[in-house]
């Protein structure tokens, strides 16, 4: 059984790597795609490597580099339960080659704990660029052993298994109860939303619980927080002290319980894993049904319409999409009812900002938010094999992706404007101001559709097995989501600098027009990139 697993493992691996389709690919467009997602792919791990090398030069700069290992092991964990949470329903349970997997001679516990694999192996990269970085960082300040560095990479592969089967346990409960519903993918997205809220709200209370001096956060207190957080997530505890220490039972005890849990979590999960799947993929269908006069729709808005339905049918699709608005509205609220001043000291530690320092940051703040993911970024790839029918509509490309830009307006813009007017009110912006920053929100959310739709239709990925495939690790959605996550980022720093220095009226404005530009020339883009295709 054990050499089928990994014959089933391998025929995962294969038919989604890019390296396979490079190998055996002769059309040359979808080969210069796979080289140019590799290319991409591997700037991505520079970028993250860079960023993770910088910490341990902060560490080893203050003199606290002890303090990487245990950061590397919590970072690693964060990572691993946060990339499985939102991955579960798509690798484990409801995903397309369901029947076919199932047809073959391998328990249903057998195809859970391959997929699973098959979803550890296609996340290991992220784990290595950050533990192999830190491990250089930590190299360079601590000058350790050379046992150190075999304990290190051996244990960067085991430090994540024991998050991500408790996030998978997670969505196989989730998958559990909402199977019992007949709505089993609406209840399904709500009780991962929930818990996807759940997680982020979780973060503040853990940061009060290990903060002492809540005016002042410096790394010093960073170390202490992670410190902390080992007492109460001891896997992280065991990775530090076998790098450290040199400790043969800590790493006895993390490699022994990550594959006692991988044991047990896949017993029960096989128990019921056939009765999950056949009440995720079947419908039910309404006794009180009754033909109604259609509606008429633009060839448009039926697009926006048709792919709102595709959304709302997948809670991998919703949860994904929809988290960032979901976030945006919760942040604004709460900002509105406890005041922006309390919200900003919890969240920037205690930094000092104001209210109206912040105030031309604040559409930036809610895209941060709401730009996490465009819709635009994975709908032509969702089309999968579906877009040879929509090829064969009398209806032109650029008609198509206009539809799937206007939904993504639809989606974003209500939120943003609702979002923007809240942390205004709770910052007492003045009036024009609040005008000029609903504005600038609107256009970020066009340029985001826009470029969103740039980056899906030039990867475009119609040939896949699992929609996770391209909704999470889709090339399109990578150059959409890291470089745009980095520039707002720098842009909040850049628009708060600017208002220290001129009127927050002419900095709205002039980012008005910036991002105007851009979304006009990232809307020319898409319809140049129709025609061609």
């Amino acid at each position: 059984m054990k050499n089928k697993s990994i014959l089933l493992l391998k025929a995962l691996i294969v038919s989604t790597s890019r390296i396979n389709q490079i190998k055996h690919q002769f059309d040359p467009k979808k080969r210069k795609k796979a080289v140019g997602g590799i290319i991409g792919v591997v700037v991505i791990y520079a970028m993250i490597m860079f960023y993770a090398v910088s910490i341990c030069m902060g560490y080893g700069e203050y003199g606290i580099i002890d303090s990487a290992p245990l950061m590397c092991a919590l970072t690693l964990s964060v990572i691993g339960f946060m990339f499985t949470l939102f991955k579960t329903n798509g690798y484990l349970f409801n995903f397309k080659e369901y029947d076919m997997l199932m047809s073959l001679p391998f328990e249903a516990k057998t195809v859970a704990a391959c997929k699973f694999l098959y979803m550890y192996i296609k996340t290991l990269p992220w784990y290595i660029s950050i533990s192999f970085a830190m491990l250089a960082g930590y190299a360079y300040y601590a000058k350790p052993s050379f046992l150190v560095y075999p304990v290190w990479i051996v244990l960067t592969f085991v430090v994540p298994i024991i998050p991500m089967l408790a996030a998978a346990f997670m969505g196989f409960l989730i998958a559990r109860i909402s199977s019992g519903f007949k709505k089993t993918n609406i209840v399904q997205t709500i009780l991962s939303f929930v818990f996807v809220i759940f997680c982020f709200s979780l973060r503040f209370f853990i940061e009060d619980m290990f903060r002492d001096d809540k005016v002042e956060q410096t790394l010093e207190s960073i170390s202490g927080a992670t410190a902390g957080a080992a007492k109460y997530y001891l896997p992280a505890g065991w990775f530090a002290s076998a790098v450290t220490e040199l400790s043969v039972v800590d790493i006895l005890l993390l490699i022994g319980l990550s594959a006692a849990l991988f044991a047990i979590v896949f017993a029960i999960v096989g128990k019921s894993y056939r009765n999950i799947n056949s009440a995720l993929k079947s419908h039910h269908a309404s006794k009180s049904y009754r033909m109604e006069e259609q509606k008429k729709r633009s060839i448009v808005n039926a697009i926006a319409f048709k792919e709102f339905k595709r959304m709302t049918g997948s809670t991998t699709y919703f949860v994904n999409v929809a988290v960032g608005e979901i976030l945006a509205l919760i942040f604004s609220v709460v900002t509105l009812v406890f005041g922006f001043d309390k919200i900003i000291s919890t969240v920037l530690a205690g930094a000092p900002l104001t209210a109206s320092m912040l105030q031309p940051a604040i559409p930036f703040i809610i895209y941060f938010f709401i730009g996490m993911m465009a819709t635009t970024a994975c709908s032509p790839s969702l089309e999968g094999k579906n877009y040879w029918i929509l090829q064969s509509l009398p209806i032109e490309k650029k008609t198509i992706y206009k539809g799937k830009m206007l939904f993504n307006i639809y989606l974003t813009v209500p939120f943003m404007v609702f979002s923007v007017i809240c942390l205004c009110i709770a910052t007492k912006a003045p009036l024009l101001n609040s005008v000029l920053y609903v504005i600038l929100g609107i256009v970020l959310c066009l340029f985001s559709t826009a470029w969103g739709c740039v980056c899906g239709v030039k990867h475009i990925k119609l040939e896949w097995e699992n929609e996770v495939e391209v909704i999470k690790q889709g090339t399109a959605v990578m150059l959409y989501l890291l470089p745009n996550m980095f520039v707002v980022m720098g842009l909040c720093v850049l628009v708060v600098f600017l208002g220290t220095k001129l009127d927050h009226k002419l900095v709205a404005g002039i980012f008005i027009l910036i991002t105007a530009i851009l979304a006009a020339i990232s809307y020319r883009r898409v319809i140049a990139l129709a025609e061609k295709s």
